[in-house]
């Protein structure tokens, strides 16, 4: 009796090691067998699972069960149980068993010390499954209900097969015991199971759904939830296409885990996109957005990696905010870690960032990611570092274009925390479709910008928007002229739309004004916003950009 006494109480360290439900299951199923009982199986139900908590089943039938966990000896490998994982379904019509009428219902144990030739068929769901057990010896039978704080979890059941002496009143008094002490570790995993889809559902509604299109850039980005349950946190990704054909490109971990590290990743990444629209440098977008998170009432701290990309030189211009290194494969067999500046990170008030322009032979990726692609608890970062570069290189630019990496790093196969993986690859618009020229700084700018954009509409077929372009460009050359030191690039985008720019080194950006029926300017913002699909200005390193978009012809 005393070994009896000191095996249940070893349960509490054998049993609920993890928070995963599946595992806790499986514990509870080995941890019985064959110390005491021949075969175990531990069954769900399933509205538990999908969490309704009505305390007890009380309907007529047999209700959706899955099955759980099972652990048999080898001479009862060949009884009849359903798969692990999935719903009670066979061939065979089932019917209702003593486990379903007292277990469930009633929610008592049932003892069935000796089986006689008619208890298989009450014991067993099938026919079928009554046969196997006959042929394979089963002659004692005990089930018992899982209940904790007075829900009802489900039911273990267990069997004795020859050789092993029948179950007895005391046995059912030791399993009453053991399923109580396991239920309460069945039903923790499974109130944290459900805390953490809810978190994970959260991260996952706040990452880009799709992304966007991006002129001259592959993009492919990737989110991997953490192996354990407690790494939801607050990782991130965006990316934006910017005027002119840009893109911009951001990763970022925010320092924690559950709904709190969600939530300011989300926070964050609003924050972020808003400054994007208004600024293509990443030193100042990572600036602002210090001040932003420390304007946060948590006070919590982040890293961040932000670049922007320009088809127009295949450049990127990064910015790291305690970030780790983007990795660059050339294209040519080589792969190294871009020396990006790392600055303090987001919310320590240590200001200014330090930016880094990096210009990409054809063929080249770029690789993006958080700190769990690589996190270990074995090896420094830079072991850790080295295995991403070995893996990378070992992939072909097809499976890395398409996240390969994330299940070929060193850490995938024991992931403790989530990772975000984005991978860029050039890829080369169609001959002409982005021209660049340099206006000169006089007043001829405008009549050359016109003719510049009139002769490339004729080239590409779409004389029909010369019009509309003509006045866009004259009028955008006209405050660069007035308003920016002169205008510097002129800068003509076709793709989806046709988008026209000009830069120029002033600091404000151009707002609509209200002019009065007398003033003889000040209307020509209002032009453009009446006849184009969209328009706006950017702030870029050496001044701002003023761009304009018009749909193209059906």
């Amino acid at each position: 009796m005393r070994s009896r006494l000191a095996w249940l109480n070893s349960a509490t360290t054998r049993i609920g090691t993890t928070l995963d439900l599946e595992r806790t299951a499986q514990e509870l199923a080995e941890f019985t067998v064959p110390r005491f009982a021949d075969g175990a199986a531990v069954d769900i139900l399933e509205s538990v699972l999908r969490g309704d908590e009505g305390s007890r089943w009380t309907e007529s039938g047999i209700p959706a069960m899955r099955a759980t966990a099972l652990c048999a000896i080898e001479e009862l490998t060949s009884l009849e149980p359903t798969p692990v994982g999935e719903t009670f379904v066979h061939a065979e019509k089932p019917h209702e068993t003593l486990l379903h009428r007292y277990c469930l219902r009633q929610r008592k144990p049932v003892l069935l010390s000796r089986m006689r030739d008619e208890d298989f068929i009450r014991v067993a769901p099938t026919a079928s499954a009554a046969e196997k057990m006959r042929a394979a010896g089963v002659h004692s039978y005990l089930a018992v209900p899982l209940i904790a704080r007075g829900l009802l979890l489900g039911s273990a059941d267990f069997v004795r097969a020859p050789g092993t002496p029948p179950f007895s009143s005391t046995d059912l008094a030791l399993a009453e015991q053991l399923a109580s002490k396991a239920a309460v570790f069945i039903d923790n995993a499974r109130l944290y199971g459900r805390e953490r889809e809810h978190v994970v559902q959260l991260q996952r509604s706040l990452l880009p759904r799709v992304t966007p299109a991006t002129p001259g850039l592959l993009v492919h980005a990737e989110y991997a939830p953490a192996a354990a349950h407690h790494g939801v946190g607050g990782d991130w990704y965006d990316v934006m296409a910017l005027p002119g054909g840009r893109t911009a490109l951001m990763v970022g971990d925010v320092m924690g885990h559950g709904l709190p590290a969600a939530a300011t990743m989300g926070r964050l990444r609003t924050v972020a996109r808003t400054l994007m629209t208004l600024d293509t440098a990443p030193e100042r977008i990572l600036a602002r957005l210090d001040l932003a998170t420390r304007d946060l009432e948590d006070e919590q701290v982040a890293t961040c990696l932000c670049a922007v990309y320009d088809p127009a030189d295949s450049s990127y211009t990064l910015a790291s905010a305690g970030h780790l290194p983007p990795l660059l494969l050339d294209g040519q067999g080589g792969a190294s870690y871009v020396p990006v500046p790392t600055g303090a990170p987001l919310g320590a008030g240590v200001i200014p960032y330090d930016p880094l322009r990096l210009r990409v032979p054809d063929g080249a990726h770029l690789v993006m990611y958080t700190d769990g692609l690589v996190k270990s608890r074995e090896e420094d970062i830079d072991a850790q570092l080295d295995r991403l570069r070995s893996a990378a290189l070992g992939l072909a630019p097809e499976a890395l274009e398409q996240g390969g990496l994330v299940e070929c790093a060193s850490a995938a196969a024991a992931r403790f925390d989530e990772a975000v993986l984005l991978v860029t690859a050039d890829a080369p618009l169609p001959a002409g479709d982005l021209r660049v020229w340099r206006l000169p700084q006089d007043g001829r700018a405008a009549s050359v910008a016109r003719g510049l954009v009139t002769d490339q509409l004729a080239a590409w077929d779409l004389e029909e928007l010369a019009d509309v372009s003509e006045l866009v460009v004259s009028e955008l050359v006209g405050n660069a002229l007035r308003y920016g030191n002169g205008p510097g690039e002129l800068r003509l985008l076709r793709g989806e739309r046709l988008v026209v720019e000009v830069s120029d080194t002033g600091p404000d950006l151009p707002q609509i004004q209200h002019a009065d029926l007398s003033d003889e300017g000040g209307r020509g913002l209002q032009l453009i916003n009446m006849l184009c699909r969209r328009w706006g200005s950017c702030r870029t390193v050496t001044g701002k950009v003023v761009w304009a978009e018009q749909n193209m012809p059906s």
